[in-house]
Formats: structure tokens, C-alpha cells, sequence
């Protein structure tokens, strides 16, 4: 599985999204446009980026401009994983 479809499949899961995030694209915008992703979505998805990919995120390397879209949400995952 790519990380795209990881990534779609953790925002449903963590946000209760019920198969909603299937119809997402990397230009579907999340913060402030699903309801559901509020601070404390923000920090449960964090920490389950952090267990299903297996790194660490940083306090200073989180901004609203990482969960801005899907596709920022997936340029930030693939960044840490390839490095």
C-alpha cells in the first residue's frame, strides 16, 4: 500500500469518517474543511502517523500547512520516511 492510501486510511479510522476519505484526492482540503479534524484529531492523527509508519514527529515540525491538504499530508509523510 502507497502512502497515499496509508495515510487516507488512518484520517478514516482516527476521524470516524465511515469510508468518507475513500473519495478524497491530494488536492481534498482537511483542516477547516472536515469537521471532524479538530485539535484533538490533529493530535490522535499524530500519533498514529507515528506508530503505523514507525517515526518520530517533532513538536516544531508540526504547522496547519501539514494537514492543509491530503496531498500535504502525504508530501509530509513520504518526506519522513525517506529520511
Amino acid at each position: 500500500m502507497d502512502a497515499k492510501q496509508e495515510v487516507l486510511q488512518l484520517l478514516d479510522e482516527v476521524l470516524s469518517l465511515k469510508g468518507r476519505s475513500a473519495g478524497f484526492s491530494l488536492d481534498s482540503a482537511l483542516l477547516g474543511a472536515i469537521p471532524e479534524l479538530d485539535s484533538m484529531a490533529v493530535v490522535a492523527l499524530i500519533g498514529a502517523l507515528e506508530e503505523r509508519f514507525g517515526f518520530a514527529i517533532a513538536d516544531d515540525e508540526i504547522d496547519g500547512a501539514v494537514f492543509a491538504t491530503v496531498g500535504s499530508l502525504v508530501g509530509f509523510v513520504d518526506g519522513k520516511l525517506a529520511a
